[in-house]
């Protein structure tokens, strides 16, 4: 039987790709982060000079980019090598500027038309496990399981501060906490798929719950799904 299409939405820092790899994982889907789609493109335009907010300039870089995602072997937790144009990236996307430059190119109305319709592509197929800020809203907004997961401000700074700290990054934590809540802001009032919970998602708040408990939640709802279908 065809695999479900799972859409994991949220604000940044909440634990989409923690998520959405151990999901994949447990249920032997396909993870596919859409996050780093626009990561890579936002490291390719700052190669090439293009400031956030380049317009038609930053679309046609997107169409002229290729980005892989592998499925590293013998990785238990879905980790994934990233490839730009041929090039593993998967280290260079994970820096704070990449990120805050992402954030900024994922504005832009040519670059997301491209990285949506490669998404969908990616997974029209089933059997996948896909996040981002409008998975369940725009990119499949038939997904037979959405969940709109989210945390506390404070926690999901917590969160990505840790992150940096165990990678040797020097960030401060305050920096961290307004660069979230600045973060938030810009995806929820973007003019092209704004970050928004789907009206059939299912909303869990992992502000007190750790991430293995979150991931056997949304396995549960997915076998139910499954089950129903079978109905």
């Amino acid at each position: 039987m065809k695999g479900l299409i799972i859409a994991i939405d949220g604000p940044v820092g909440s634990g989409k790709s923690t998520l959405a790899r151990r999901v994949a994982a447990l249920l032997g889907y396909v993870y596919i982060d859409t996050g780093a789609m626009y990561r890579s493109v936002a490291l390719k335009a700052q190669r090439h000079g293009l400031a956030p907010g380049s317009g038609d300039a930053l679309g046609a870089l997107a169409g002229d980019t290729r980005i892989d995602l592998r499925q590293l072997d013998g990785a238990s937790d879905g980790s994934q090598q990233v490839l730009l144009d041929g090039e593993d990236v998967t280290a260079l996307i994970r820096t704070p500027e990449v990120a805050q430059a992402a954030s900024r190119v994922a504005l832009e109305p040519g670059v997301r038309k491209v990285l949506v319709a490669e998404q969908r592509r990616a997974g029209q197929s089933g059997g996948v496990v896909m996040e981002g800020r409008d998975i369940g809203s725009v990119v499949f907004p038939d997904a037979q399981l959405k969940i709109f997961l989210t945390a506390s401000p404070e926690v999901r700074a917590e969160r990505r501060w840790r992150e940096h700290q165990q990678k040797g990054d020097a960030i401060d934590l305050a920096r961290t906490l307004e660069e979230i809540v600045e973060r938030d802001r810009r995806d929820r009032e973007r003019t092209t798929s704004p970050l928004v919970k789907a009206k059939d998602a299912v909303v869990v708040d992992s502000t007190a719950m750790e991430p293995e408990e979150v991931a056997r939640l949304v396995v549960m709802l997915a076998k139910q799904q499954v089950s129903e279908k079978h109905r």
